[in-house]
């Protein structure tokens, strides 16, 4: 699949505990590491020189992957393999800031009517790998692409208040978006996960994707390894490094071994006792960036038991949640209230915090005629912390008599396998404003619909939402919505775990302040090798 491709085979273990012996030929691995703005490390750092970025070299970053069905189509994107490699390769008008507010990027300026539902976006003067300028066209195109009704990709749901047929081009940098309904937050719509600006015309996303990214692209083995080259051309700058490579790493121990033998620059997600073990030893450098990870198990509601709500309260009741979050994550986080986005915008702080209170569980079980009740749960070491939240909450729901079999899922096909298989899963997510949240997994025709939560009203409360001027009647129509789902959803939400990764002492400019999905996580192009 690849034009110039990768020797594979010096990597087959990579999947594996063998990680180590299989890499000892690694010494050609390209790169990656996280990034935003030069002030990681502190000034007695013998790691950090004199702090000035430098150019050159190349940055090997390990992260899990989703096997050999993985592609570079950034419209495709869910894992944060996913992510990153299509952020390196690729642009989207917006993205997220730390604050989660839409930053532009290939936009350089939006502009409503007074009525919302037109926006004036302009572009920024930018091109593609193969010289040729990204055009009003493109954007067109990209977001018609995306709204496909016979695709599935990620940011569809995100894209739903846009009418792509009537939207146009007024010149080469200049689209008229015509929305269906007023929408004052469109510009979370311009940020939305997965809506990356490709050309017209391209189909080979594998074997000769063009982006307008910073990096261009060398080489791809879906599973194993991708390879990009610095694009000099960027628009906002040239990358540091003159190579990176992301590398597929499943287990944690593989990562971790990996940075620890010098076979990789960057390892993403560590677990808590690994960021314990090594924190602050001189060997590598740990970084935090506290409360990104939504932390949760993910219930059906539209099959037995979880179509009862009752049943849906009850496992809410049943969580003890201080106890998820200190065995699991080793406490490195905090608790939730089921409920995305805590500390976010829209966030319904106001609604009490959920304890665990077995006698109530009980009591809901009985009536829903759920005594006795068995459930197998999803779980996955995909993530950290999933297997052991598996096995506290198995406990915990014992002693409300109910008896969860835990079902351990392959690393590579687990988020798609749990999308509409099974009943229960354990499940995450990281950062995204809690309007992108609702459109991407809560809306009848979401693409990413875990819970299979569908209720037209709720449809309409969102649109509602989106529609409201006024910042604070807006708020309150988020606050209805999360009262709901705080009442009967189907994400039981018990924390927000620290994002935890670890570099190599040389690896510079990695932002410690922006959390996953953010628009300086995984920003590449700023980083550097002291």
């Amino acid at each position: 699949m690849n034009d110039n491709p990768v020797n594979s085979s010096r990597f087959p273990g990579l999947r594996r505990r063998g990680f180590l012996a299989a890499a000892a030929g690694a010494a050609g691995l390209g790169a990656l590491a996280l990034a935003g703005c030069a002030g990681s490390g502190t000034a007695a750092d013998p790691a950090k020189g004199d702090g000035r970025p430098k150019r050159g070299g190349r940055l090997r970053a390990a992260f899990a992957g989703g096997g050999a069905s993985e592609t570079l189509d950034p419209h495709l994107s869910n894992l944060f393999a996913d992510a990153a490699r299509a952020k390196a390769l690729f642009d989207k008008l917006a993205d997220y800031g730390a604050d989660l507010s839409a930053q532009p990027r290939l936009a350089s300026a939006w502009e409503p009517n007074a009525g919302l539902d037109r926006w004036k976006v302009t572009l920024r003067k930018a091109e593609f790998h193969d010289g040729k300028p990204v055009t009003a066209q493109d954007v067109l195109h990209s977001y018609r692409r995306i709204a496909d009704p016979a695709k599935a990709f990620r940011a569809k749901a995100s894209l739903e208040p846009i009418d792509l047929k009537a939207s146009r081009a007024l010149d080469e940098r200049t689209v008229e978006f015509v929305l269906k309904r007023p929408t004052a937050e469109f510009p979370n719509v311009l940020a939305a996960f997965g809506a990356y600006i490709v050309p017209e015309g391209l189909e080979d996303f594998d074997r000769k994707p063009i982006g307008s990214g910073p990096f261009r692209f060398v080489s791809f083995s879906p599973g194993r390894s991708a390879v990009f080259r610095r694009n000099d051309a960027y628009w906002d700058g040239a990358p540091y490094l003159d190579e990176l490579e992301f590398v597929v790493a499943n287990e944690e121990s593989a990562r971790t071994n990996a940075l620890l033998g010098g076979q990789v620059e960057y390892a993403h997600e560590l677990n808590p006792a690994t960021a314990r073990a090594h924190e602050n030893k001189g060997q590598i450098r740990i970084v935090r960036l506290p409360g990104s990870a939504m932390q949760g198990f993910a219930m059906k509601t539209d099959r037995p038991p979880f179509d009862d709500k009752r049943v849906r309260e009850a496992f809410f009741l049943i969580a003890d949640r201080r106890e998820l979050v200190d065995g699991a994550l080793s406490g490195a986080g905090e608790i939730g209230n089921d409920l995305f986005g805590k500390g976010y915008e829209y966030y319904a702080a106001g609604l009490p915090q959920r304890q665990q209170d077995l006698g109530r569980a009980r009591k809901l079980l009985k009536e829903a005629g759920a005594e006795r009740l068995k459930v197998t749960l999803d779980t996955s070491p995909v993530a950290a912390g999933f297997t052991e939240a598996a096995a506290i909450f198995r406990d915990q729901a014992a002693k409300a008599g109910v008896t969860i079999e835990i079902r351990t899922g392959s690393k590579d096909s687990y988020w798609k396998d749990i999308l509409d298989s099974g009943t229960l899963a354990s499940y995450r997510s990281g950062a995204m404003p809690i309007e992108s949240h609702v459109s991407q997994r809560l809306l009848t025709d979401s693409t990413t619909n875990a819970t299979h939560w569908r209720h037209k009203d709720f449809d309409a409360l969102y649109q509602q939402a989106q529609s409201t001027k006024d910042k604070k009647e807006r708020a309150a129509v988020y606050e209805r919505m999360q009262r709901r789902l705080h009442t009967e959803g189907g994400f039981l939400i018990w924390g927000f775990a620290d994002w935890i990764l670890g570099t190599a002492r040389g690896v510079q400019g990695v932002e410690q302040e922006a959390p996953a999905n953010s628009l300086d996580w995984a920003r590449f192009d700023k980083v550097w090798l002291a």
